[in-house]
Parts: C-alpha cells; structure tokens; sequence
C-alpha cells in the first residue's frame, strides 16, 4: 500500500507562523475513512490506496486557499512497492532493527 509523505507550505500568510492553516489541512486526513496517517514535525505521512492518497493530497492542497492564501506550494513524495505488502510501521521497524 503506498505511503505518502506531504508538505505543504502557505505562502504569502499575514505572519511567519502557519501552523493554524496546517492544522486545518491534517483535519482533512483525520476524517477521511481508510486513511492511516501520523503527524511530523515537518510533514504528514499517509497510507492508503493510491488514488485514494491522491485525492486527500488534493484536498489537502485546498485548504489554504479556502483560508484566504493566494500561494500553495505543496510537495509530495509516494513510496509505492508493488514487489511486497509494506506500511508506515513495517517501514520504520525495518530501519529500528
């Protein structure tokens, strides 16, 4: 199942703190069914089906526009094996031991 890492960066805000808008972006990812998810201090890691992370990326991207920003710069980096079952917790197990 891929694993998605997303940042995104509102730019252009009336302050150096963004954590307000980033915060209405990983509400989006808490309420969306059959998507795992863990919160960085840098980003947010998804799991889920591939279109299905597409789409909350998408909506995700949304979100500061909503709020009043006029730039969005959104990153996006998928892991997607098709050779193996993997996740967010198989991943980190694998570099802990």
């Amino acid at each position: 199942m891929p694993v998605a890492e997303i940042n995104i960066v509102p730019m252009g805000t009336p302050g150096p703190s963004v954590s307000s808008y980033i915060s209405n972006c990983y509400r989006v990812v808490k309420d969306e069914p059959g998507i795992k998810h863990q919160l960085t201090p840098m980003s947010t890691i998804i799991e889920g089906e591939l279109e299905q992370v597409l789409n909350v990326v998408k909506k995700m991207h949304q979100v500061p526009f909503n709020d009043g920003v006029q730039r969005v710069v959104t990153s996006i980096t998928i892991d997607d094996r098709r050779d193996k079952q993997d996740s967010m917790e198989k991943m980190v197990d694998a570099v802990l031991h």
